[in-house]
C-alpha cells in the first residue's frame, strides 16, 4: 500500500511541476506575440518648415479618385490555374491548383478564360470546385 502512495504522490507532483511550467511557457509565449505586435512606442512626428504650415480652411473638401476596377482573368496555362489582370499578360496570382480537379465542361471554360469583376469572386469559384 505505501508503494501506492509514493507512486501516486511522484504522479501529482510531476503533474504539478508539467501543469506549472506549461502556464508558464505559454504566458511567455502570449507576452511574446504581444510584444510583436505591439508598436515600439516611437512617435514619429515631423514639423512643417516656418511659412509652411498648413492652413485650415473650411469647405475645402478633397478630391477622391474614383476606385479602379480591376478585373481578373482566370484560365489555365500548362495544367494549372493562373489569375491574370485586365490586360491578360500580367500574372496576378499562380493559383496551383490542376486543372484536373473541374468537370469536363468547366475544363472546357478554364481552357477559353473565365472572366471575373472582383479577386473574391474568384477565390469563391475556386472555392466552389476545390472543396
Amino acid at each position: 500500500m505505501k508503494k501506492y502512495r509514493i507512486c501516486l504522490f511522484l504522479f501529482l507532483a510531476v503533474s504539478i511541476v508539467c501543469g506549472g511550467v506549461g502556464l508558464a511557457a505559454g504566458r511567455q509565449y502570449e507576452k511574446n506575440q504581444r510584444e510583436a505586435v505591439r508598436p515600439t512606442g516611437e512617435m514619429i512626428t515631423e514639423t512643417a518648415p516656418e511659412g509652411m504650415e498648413a492652413a485650415r480652411v473650411e469647405g475645402v473638401g478633397h478630391e477622391t479618385e474614383a476606385p479602379v476596377r480591376e478585373e481578373y482573368y482566370l484560365v489555365s496555362e500548362d495544367g494549372f490555374l493562373l489569375v491574370f489582370l485586365k490586360d491578360k499578360k500580367t500574372i496576378n496570382l499562380y493559383t496551383h491548383v490542376p486543372l484536373m480537379d473541374f468537370p469536363e465542361k468547366e475544363q472546357e471554360k478554364l481552357r477559353e478564360g473565365i472572366w471575373f469583376p472582383s479577386m473574391m469572386e474568384v477565390f469563391q469559384y475556386l472555392e466552389s470546385y476545390t472543396s
